[in-house]
């Protein structure tokens, strides 16, 4: 009998799309398994390809503004508009990937005012905005410049920096502090600004922050909360999610009255993902690498928690599967590199090597093996 196969990845981070993974996929399961009807849903946390899947969910259509990139270099960002909803995605224009070898304290969030503010000329009044995979740590405060907020040393003088934070002393609004009626923030993590559990210790060093440079940018994201705390009488440093994308998360919460809203949720409204699960006989997930920060909020995770409520069998792809990451006590894991070739040949053909992935475990599999 014909299954009903729901193929549901997230991006293959550094190689493949969600929507490319999704593709290669369906292609090797179908040569195996013609007959199978195939769901394909490309997903999304909040993270690298937030504004594709979203745009695709929600049919909107693709906009570009003329902005700067975390290192203030001139590009052309593009975001998404489906009526009055727009969509965002800030690794867009500050993303990691584009920024490699850039210091964090040459770098902030600028460049993504000039988006919003497109996005609220052109008359939406909801936007969502996913903000990971960035490559700054600055808390959202490059963005609140753009914005009109201006920040004060004791002397009175602006700050222009972030790095200059720990001498900020007064904050002044803009006349306008909100853009949208409603400004909801997908967030891939749940970290909040500060201390151990914040974003410069955890995610620093995948910024390049080493050494001395954790404790300057501490000081400095520490006197920003503690001054915004002090003006606005909430402390929006310890909100889950506050420490999201270099603190960005708190800068959106505080500076624009953000809701942080965990990214796969949002992911999860807008695609139905319940009916779609129940509708499944069997359903494929996968990533680049399954390891144990595949259950710690992850899409991939969630989507395997999901399937074991609801009692569905549940494959997961990934290019590698981490040691002892013991993910396979949760579902059936298959990995490409030990099956097939060498980490570098699979990065430098994706999708070949899912898509022969996929037709291999098709090949074997019956229903009752997971």
């Amino acid at each position: 009998m014909p299954l009903r196969v729901l193929i549901i990845p997230d991006k293959f981070k550094g190689t493949l799309t969600a929507h490319a993974a999704a593709g290669a996929i369906a292609r090797g399961w179908h040569v195996a398994r013609p007959t199978d009807i195939i769901d394909l849903l490309p997903m999304s946390d909040g993270g690298d390809g937030f504004g594709a899947v979203m745009s695709e969910l929600l049919d909107a259509k693709a906009q570009t503004v003329a902005t700067v990139d975390a290192a203030h270099r001139p590009v052309r960002a593009r975001w998404w508009l489906a009526g009055k909803t727009a969509i965002i995605e800030s690794a867009q224009v500050i993303g990691l990937a584009q920024h490699h070898g850039i210091h964090p304290f040459k770098m902030d969030t600028f460049g993504l005012g000039a988006v919003l503010r497109a996005a609220a000329r052109k008359g939406a009044t909801r936007c969502l905005i996913g903000i990971g995979g960035s490559a700054t740590n600055d808390g959202g405060f490059g963005l609140a410049r753009a914005l009109g907020w201006e920040f004060l040393d004791n002397d009175g003088e602006p700050i222009t920096s972030w790095t200059q934070l720990h001498r900020l002393a007064a904050l002044r609004p803009p006349q306008k502090k909100k853009l949208f009626a409603d400004l909801i923030v997908a967030v891939d993590v749940q970290n909040p600004l500060l201390g151990p559990r914040g974003c410069t210790r955890v995610y620093g060093p995948q910024k390049g922050l080493t050494g001395g440079g954790f404790k300057e940018a501490e000081r400095c994201l520490r006197q920003l909360a503690t001054a915004a705390a002090k003006q606005m009488h909430k402390d929006y440093s310890i909100e889950p999610g506050a420490g999201a994308a270099g603190g960005l998360g708190f800068g959106l919460a505080c500076f624009l009255g953000a809701r942080l809203q965990p990214g796969f949720d949002l992911f999860a409204h807008h695609a139905q993902l319940e009916r779609r699960l129940r509708l499944a006989d069997v359903v494929i997930t996968g990533e680049g690498a399954i390891d144990r920060s595949t259950f710690m909020g992850k899409g991939v995770g969630q989507i395997v928690r999901r399937c074991r409520q609801l009692k569905i069998p549940c494959l997961g792809f990934a290019g590698i599967i981490k040691p002892r990451s013991g993910t396979g006590k949760y579902f059936a894991v298959q990995q490409a590199v030990a099956q097939f070739t060498t980490l570098k040949k699979a990065k430098q053909k994706s999708e070949l090597w899912l898509e022969r992935l996929a037709r291999q475990v098709a090949q074997n599999w019956r229903p009752g093996t997971t």
